[in-house]
């Protein structure tokens, strides 16, 4: 029987899911992790590293992906048999996002060109912002968003990946974001409907912005595709030096159901892999 091409994509996305899957088990027993957080680390904290050295380390150290990488980089972690969790270069950056008609043009030609080399690599999340308000309200924010995200909703499910919208701080770091509550970042997924668009849930950032980390992460996990960590205050390393207990938090992700990965996102302040492999043996519940 000749398949369709839309059954033989998704024949095909399904036996990547599948490699991918058992490559990731293969990864834990190999490192004597526990199998239950999926870690993946950002590599914008590590500048003095080189990405090569970065994944070889990761590949021995529990690490399964090396994330926020264009595309042109991640081959060079897949030597080591890493991914890349959460794909970078969005134009616009953090400040000139979807909440702004005038982007989407640009947004959308990007990502048609870029989710099927995504999906070519294995990989599943592009990472997108909401940018400044610059005086917009709350509302008009998630209605242009949403206008924007529906424009992108096609391609993301043809190709089998997912926008996903960092939750950041507009309080110390990234004054005037706009997705900046948990709230704000859920209602916009409900305007959009569709699973290939979701919330990075950065715990950094969310414990600045509004605290109640564990409590929140539960209502919402079915809109969250990813986590980030991160010291408060700070944002250093994940240890008793700051205000969160991870522990907690991470066994709570778990808790969830959450399959997907959780990334270091710490500026160390001692020795960087030392920090590294501190981070991820605190998150390794």
């Amino acid at each position: 029987m000749k398949l369709s091409r839309r059954a033989a994509l998704a024949s095909s996305a399904a036996a990547s899911v599948a490699a991918l899957v058992q490559r990731l088990e293969a990864a834990d027993t190999a490192s004597g992790m526990k199998g239950h957080i999926n870690h993946s680390v950002c590599k914008w904290c590590y500048p003095k590293v080189e990405l090569e050295a970065l994944a070889q380390w990761g590949q021995a150290n529990g690490l399964k992906s090396i994330e926020l990488l264009e595309v042109k980089e991640i081959p060079t972690v897949q030597k080591y048999g890493l991914t890349c969790a959460m794909v970078s270069g969005i134009p616009g950056g953090i400040t000139q996002g979807l909440n702004r008609v005038e982007n989407h043009d640009q947004i959308v030609e990007w990502v048609a060109a870029t989710a099927p080399e995504v999906a070519k690599l294995g990989c599943q999340n592009i990472i997108c912002f909401s940018g400044n308000r610059k005086g917009q309200d709350n509302e008009e924010g998630i209605k242009n968003c949403a206008i924007g995200l529906k424009r992108l909703m096609p391609i993301a499910e043809k190709h089998n990946v997912t926008l996903v919208m960092e939750l950041l701080n507009s309080k110390v770091d990234h004054a005037d974001y706009q997705c900046d509550h948990t709230a704000w970042g859920v209602a916009l997924c409900q305007a959009v409907g569709s699973d290939r668009f979701k919330l990075l849930y950065d715990i950094y950032h969310m414990q600045i912005m509004e605290g109640d980390v564990i409590a929140t992460l539960k209502k919402s996990a079915p809109y969250i595709a990813h986590y980030h960590t991160g010291g408060v205050p700070g944002r250093n390393e994940i240890d008793e030096t700051q205000e969160l207990f991870y522990p907690a938090i991470m066994k709570a992700i778990v808790g969830t159901g959450f399959k997907g990965f959780v990334a270091q996102e710490f500026i160390p302040k001692r020795d960087p892999l030392t920090s590294l492999k501190q981070g991820v043996t605190v998150c390794d519940v």
